[in-house]
């Protein structure tokens, strides 16, 4: 990268060599301690015996020794990986050993013994970005690999540590920095009669950058529900099938059902997946003049629980008419993500005999509970409802709020300098902008991006990545 970049927030010299466990906490069958910097095969050295000297890219069996008898403790396998062909483009030393945190913390404190210091959370993959072997958005996805609790969300991840999101921006910053080049010439050069670019193909060149970057940004909407996931509240009147829907999309009889109106006393919650998308499902109770105290706490948590729901289910009878508190219920969601379930299909319920005008946001479905009809449509309508209409099958995604804004950024900085342009602004003042969406840019992949952004980015890591 041409860009000079912080150091890390601990060290002056991010040469200095680094030790830290990799492995979790707690006890297992394999434990890894890992060093990487300068001293890195020396310190290892010192550590352990080995049967023979260590080779960049071969593992090496050895033994573990104990630092004040100097005894065999255990019986490990070490790998080195020499600079720049490792993960942080510095010597790397991983040592492998039983996943006893006694051996493990021994391991670790002969290593700052020796010299090392210990790793700050995230150092290792701060060094990778640092010696330009990651940008920004391959080292955020390291972090959303390892939180991953769906099979989805490390399938992206991966394609983002990958290159992905890099890939699809690349080839607009060349856009971008070719009008750039093409203006500056103008401006440079206009008393050797060098033409200047005309307005309109300024513009359509700006239009062309825009488009991709208008891609991205309504991506964010699907990737910021994939990496975070969200909470969506099942409610609806006694008896409608509140809890037998929600046993349909947990696939288990989770929550009680009685045929008596008023079983859910309580906010009854299960995580599930849509099509790799963590959802936090939440069962109410039903919406009613309570009959008891023990009721009225129960309705009082679902409404709190509609209101702090990123989507609401609202599933109302589909054998009567519509009840005028289901009306109610669907006039407090009006503005809000949600969507309706016309539950009890198997006993002939038709939702076009209902009349939803002016309650309903568009998306019905049909369901049974019982028979499972309609179920897969209605998981279907959640993630688009979700999605927001964002594709849910691309990998180049925006994921957190800090790529979203600087996607933004340079969104407006170019609708700025087409504005400019319009108005006759001379090609000095239209730069400006561009220049602006190209920092902005350049924000997203980290080759611009301040020190205090860095440190809060990778102190979200854990210790030893």
């Amino acid at each position: 990268m041409s860009e000079s970049f912080p150091g890390p927030a601990h060290a002056s010299d991010h040469l200095d060599t680094i030790v830290a466990i990799s492995t979790p906490p707690g006890r297992g069958g394999i434990g890894v301690v890992r060093l990487s910097g300068s001293r890195a095969r020396e310190i290892a050295e010192g550590l352990v015996k080995l049967a023979r000297p260590l080779e960049s890219g071969r593992a090496r069996f050895g033994y573990m020794l104990d630092a004040e008898s100097g005894a065999t403790l255990d019986e490990i396998v070490a790998t080195f990986f020499a600079a720049p062909r490792s993960y942080t483009s510095q010597d790397v030393v991983e040592i492998a050993m039983h996943g006893s945190p006694v051996l493990l913390e021994h391991a670790l404190e002969r290593a700052t013994a020796a010299g090392a210091r210990l790793a700050e959370p995230g150092e290792f993959t701060e060094r990778a970005f640092l010696s330009g072997r990651l940008d920004l958005t391959q080292a955020e996805a390291v972090r959303d690999l390892i939180d991953a609790s769906t099979l989805q969300q490390a399938r992206v991840a991966a394609q983002q540590l990958g290159g992905a999101l890099s890939r699809r921006i690349a080839p607009v910053k060349e856009q971008l920095i070719a009008l750039i080049a093409g203006l500056e010439a103008g401006v440079d050069f206009a008393e050797d009669d060098i033409d200047t670019m005309p307005g309109e193909e300024i513009i359509l060149r700006l239009q062309n950058i825009e488009a991709p970057l208008w891609e991205l940004e309504r991506s964010f909407d699907y990737g910021k529900i994939l990496h975070g996931g969200l909470r969506l509240a099942i409610v609806g009147r006694p008896n409608v099938g509140k809890s037998s829907l929600f046993n349909r999309l947990v696939e288990r009889n989770r929550a009680i059902v009685t045929a008596t109106p008023g079983t859910t006393r309580d906010l009854v919650t299960e995580r599930i997946s849509i099509e790799g998308v963590p959802i936090e499902l939440m069962d109410t109770a039903g919406l009613r003049e309570a009959t008891d105290e023990a009721e009225s706490i129960g309705i009082v948590k679902s409404r709190e629980a509609m209101a702090e729901a990123d989507l609401v289910l609202v599933v109302i009878d589909g054998t009567s008419e519509l009840h005028p508190e289901e009306a109610e219920t669907m006039d407090a969601v009006e503005n809000r993500p949600s969507l309706i379930a016309v539950n009890k299909c198997d006993l002939g319920s038709d939702p076009r005999s209902i009349d939803f005008t002016g309650r309903s946001s568009g998306l019905v479905v049909r369901t049974s509970a019982v028979t499972g009809e309609g179920i897969q449509e209605l998981r279907s309508a959640i993630l688009q409802l979700a999605a927001g209409g964002a594709p849910i099958h691309e990998t180049a995604l925006v994921t957190n709020l800090r790529q979203k804004q600087a996607v933004s950024d340079a969104l407006t900085a170019s609708r700025r300098a087409k504005e400019a342009v319009k108005t006759a602004t001379p090609h000095e003042m239209v730069l400006l902008d561009l220049y602006e969406g190209l920092h902005a840019l350049d924000r997203l992949t980290g080759a611009t991006t301040a020190e205090d952004i860095l440190r809060l980015i990778f102190s979200s890591f854990c210790i030893g990545k």
